[in-house]
């Protein structure tokens, strides 16, 4: 687990300043007697509001009228951003306050990250030091390090006072792939590209050609590795209109696999390099796609075939 811990900033405290003031209120109103111009001035004030209040009532078209001025009136604020900017400028203020109460965030934790840099999910989250730990987006925040090329899952959790954290599963690598653009990428079980950066890192995974190549590889890739004379002499998976595969071996022999059935065929395969020692011949192509004869190509251009059962 990694933590990064954000310093406190000392703010000054608002509620002793309100303080201060009711306390100097208390004392410049403890000279008003019941009765005093003081209080009749207000008595007035508040029988000004009431009488104009009581002319709106007793004329209802004024007070449509007055009612139709204010709607444009907000309206116009509106239009202007004077009433965003207003809202926004409270928003802040109360995002201080409560972060000033110590429900600020000044802790990130952040685990399962291998590949993808701290720095790297921090930067992802956009948490500013500090800020209110309620006004956080948590949706906003997860689907910016979904976004990141190697997370797979991602959770974005509150630790009330102060804290949050985030929990990230990376995807996991299975082979390369040499897209129809000639770019190598870095690609997941399912087929998913990961990655185009950083694949020198991975050049003993699996390399695989062709269109439709990584979703389909999986179950190919696995049986070869079973098969420790064929697995150990395989350059790369080629596959071919999206529906057989040829094995690329890395003496540039082409082994040319049947559409089904080819489960059986890396058996064969596997009996002709150690037991017939094939790949010492000069052969440039293994075709294994009939189900009675092997087919093979010598390097002079020459075909020939071979009953199944009979191969010397």
């Amino acid at each position: 687990m990694r933590s990064l811990k954000i310093e406190r900033k000392a703010r000054n405290n608002p509620r002793a300043k309100t303080l201060r003031h009711a306390a100097r209120a208390a004392r410049e109103m403890s000279g008003v007697q019941p009765g005093s111009a003081r209080r009749r001035k207000k008595s007035g004030w508040l029988g000004g509001i009431t009488a104009r209040i009581g002319v709106l009532l007793a004329r209802p078209i004024l007070a449509l009228g007055a009612g139709l001025v204010l709607l444009a009136l907000i309206a116009a604020l509106l239009v202007s951003g004077m009433a965003g900017r207003a809202a926004h400028g409270v928003g802040n203020a109360v995002s201080g306050a409560v972060a000033d109460a110590g429900f600020g965030v000044y802790e990130i934790r952040i685990t399962g990250n291998r590949r993808v840099p701290t720095s790297t999910i921090f930067a992802a989250l956009g948490l500013k030091p500090g800020q209110s730990i309620f006004f956080i987006d948590l949706p906003g925040a997860r689907a910016r390090i979904m976004a990141l090329d190697w997370i797979a899952s991602a959770d974005v959790v509150r630790r009330y006072p102060d804290t949050v954290t985030v929990a990230v599963v990376e995807k996991r690598p299975f082979a390369l792939w040499q897209t129809p653009d000639d770019q190598v990428a870095v690609v997941e079980r399912a087929g998913g590209i990961i990655t185009t950066q950083g694949v020198e890192n991975f050049a003993k995974l699996p390399k695989l050609v062709g269109v439709g190549a990584p979703e389909a590889a999986s179950d190919l890739v696995d049986a070869a590795m079973t098969h420790r004379a064929v697995s150990a002499r395989i350059a790369a998976y080629e596959r071919i209109s999206k529906r057989r595969w040829n094995l690329i071996l890395n003496d540039g022999v082409v082994v040319k696999l049947p559409e089904t059935g080819w489960l059986k065929e890396l058996d064969a395969l596997e009996r002709l390099i150690v037991d017939n020692g094939i790949l010492e011949r000069d052969v440039t192509e293994i075709d294994l796609r009939s189900p009675t004869q092997y087919f093979f190509v010598l390097k002079s251009g020459e075909k020939k075939d071979v009953q199944r059962g009979k191969e010397t």
